[in-house]
């Protein structure tokens, strides 16, 4: 069978199923315990349903104390099987009245009836028409459940476990107890989103007079709406006369009849528990923050990590090493006596294991720390913008994943970034042999002058000193050599700190960029990979409920 004729024998609940099974387990730890635990239930519930018969429809008739559910059901059934009195609680144990035997005892041990009555006298769909006629509705169980508002605890247990188990709800009422808070609160409202499978009976009609029925019709259906149920179906029945019985037969007729109350029971199931999972979102997806919030994350974390002391250090070695190439030969070893801050921070050596390579930079203080976990923090914020406090609270933590292993990996990044820390410039060799040529210069022209005043001292007859424009030559050649060292040596310094400043913006953006890749492994993609987690999360939720 090819993929698309398997794709399309997938049932609608079946798709929904599944999108729900998907949504509870992308929300792992990110749902509320009971939430999650609720939809392992649904789908645990509906595996197991959709194992069992087919062919029956499950109701369950739920009522408070002295609705006069028993009585309802030994009419519908046209059997005394359900024990009535006036002392409550008068059923303990729920019952079953099931039409059509064959493949219901699987389907009755799932929902753990044991009390079960076979019932012989049909149960009847009249066809409506020009043509009207009846259609036997076979394959009903119909339940006669404990009081949930029981004072036994044990009654309102099981009648709140089938109240999740059976197809079709049928709330039974009196106009004594119909506005009871408690019964709309905890059982009507909670389940009100299967309106197509819940059915409200107002008993004991007879018990109104006439001009009173439909006000208390009325007020009944506006506390229905209140409660959640759209368009609720209501049926004034009375037991004890028998008014009513016939439409309510009908009804639970044309419900078994159509065979799908199960499917909706179940269908609604997935869509309640989808819509609690969905609670506190927008449902809209996340997106990671741009640029701006990225760049922003890197400028903390390599402020945070010392980047401002290596490119300061950049900047004062570029001068240092320009002084040494450059400078005057004659105080160039004072250059050497100041400690290069690149060396003391690790940063000068080539040759080092980048796995090993580390730097000198001082531990992070308190200061550096939370500088750090702020960038995180406000990055995160920013993703998880939004999002269910759930949600939020997981995207922090995928942010915060990496944070014992923060500060190594950005000192490694660091270490290992190329900032040209051993790299001089193009003009250094030229600069130094202008400046051993004008130290040559001045020194050839001080022994000339030496020698000079020497041979006239000892009264030696000398040739002229050649002179160009009237200066001797030994003289121009001493001060031109010393003014063009003294020249050199403030223009070099000038070009050195253009440089360094130069050297410092290329230091300051490489290792930028290696704090960035850091930023991005350790706290962008973790953050990333949540968001995407949510999106599908949201996307599997809106399967299931549509």
């Amino acid at each position: 069978m090819s993929r698309r004729r398997q794709t399309a024998t997938v049932s609608p609940l079946e798709r929904r199923l599944e999108a729900l099974k998907l949504a509870t387990e992308l929300g792992t730890d990110r749902l509320e315990p009971a939430v999650s635990d609720a939809s392992w239930q649904v789908l645990e519930r509906a595996s197991t349903r959709r194992t069992l018969s087919a062919e029956h429809t499950v109701v369950g008739f739920f009522g408070a104390t002295g609705s006069g559910k028993s009585s309802l059901f030994n009419a519908i059934v046209r059997q005394d099987l359900a024990r009535t009195a006036a002392t409550r609680p008068t059923t303990s144990q729920p019952m079953a009245g099931v039409w059509g035997g064959p493949g219901s005892e699987p389907l009755l041990d799932w929902l753990g009836v044991q009390e079960r009555h076979l019932i012989d006298t049909p149960l009847r769909l009249e066809k409506k028409g020009l043509f009207g006629s009846e259609k036997e509705a076979s394959g009903l169980i119909l339940l006669d459940l404990p009081d949930f508002d029981s004072t036994v605890a044990a009654n309102r247990e099981i009648a709140t476990k089938l109240a999740g188990q059976v197809d079709v709800l049928i709330w039974v009422l009196d106009p004594q107890k119909y506005a009871d808070a408690a019964v709309h609160h905890d059982f009507i409202r909670p389940l009100a989103t299967h309106g197509s499978v819940t059915l409200v009976v107002l008993n004991q009609i007879d018990k109104l007079k006439e001009n009173q029925r439909e006000p208390v019709m009325d007020s009944l259906r506006s506390i229905l709406l209140a409660d959640g149920l759209a368009s609720p179906r209501i049926l004034g029945v009375s037991a004890l006369t028998g008014e009513g019985l016939d439409a309510l037969r009908q009804e639970i007729a044309r419900v078994v009849s159509e065979r799908g109350a199960a499917t909706n029971r179940l269908t609604a199931d997935v869509a309640t528990i989808a819509g609690r999972m969905a609670e506190g979102s927008r449902e809209e997806e996340l997106k990671l923050p741009g640029e701006p919030a990225k760049k922003a994350l890197t400028v903390e974390l390599a402020a945070a990590a010392g980047v401002n002391t290596v490119v300061d250090a950049v900047r004062t070695s570029y001068r240092m090493d320009a002084h040494k190439k450059t400078g005057w030969p004659l105080t160039r070893w004072l250059a050497k006596v100041r400690p290069d801050p690149l060396r003391r921070l690790n940063l000068k050596s080539a040759d080092v294991n980048p796995k090993l390579n580390r730097t000198s930079l001082p531990a992070p203080g308190a200061a550096q720390r939370a500088q750090a976990d702020s960038a995180v923090r406000r990055y995160a914020d920013e993703a998880s913008a939004g999002a269910p406090e759930a949600w939020q609270g997981s995207i922090r933590r995928a942010a915060r994943a990496g944070e014992a292993k923060l500060p190594d990996e950005l000192d490694q990044a660091i270490a290992n970034t190329g900032i040209g820390a051993t790299k001089g410039s193009w003009w250094w060799p030229i600069v130094s042999v202008i400046q051993w040529i004008s130290l040559v210069t001045a020194l050839a022209g001080a022994l000339w002058l030496g020698a000079l005043f020497g041979a006239q001292y000892l009264q030696f007859t000398l040739p002229e000193v050649p002179k160009v424009e009237g200066f001797p030559v030994p003289t121009l050649m001493l001060f031109i050599g010393i003014l063009l060292g003294i020249v050199l040596g403030l223009a070099t310094g000038l070009i050195a700190r253009i440089g360094a400043a130069g050297r410092a913006r290329k230091a300051r953006r490489a290792l930028h960029a290696s704090v960035g890749a850091v930023a991005e492994r350790s706290v962008i993609e973790p953050v990333g990979a949540e968001i995407t987690r949510h999106n599908h999360f949201i996307g599997a939720l809106q399967r299931a409920r549509s």
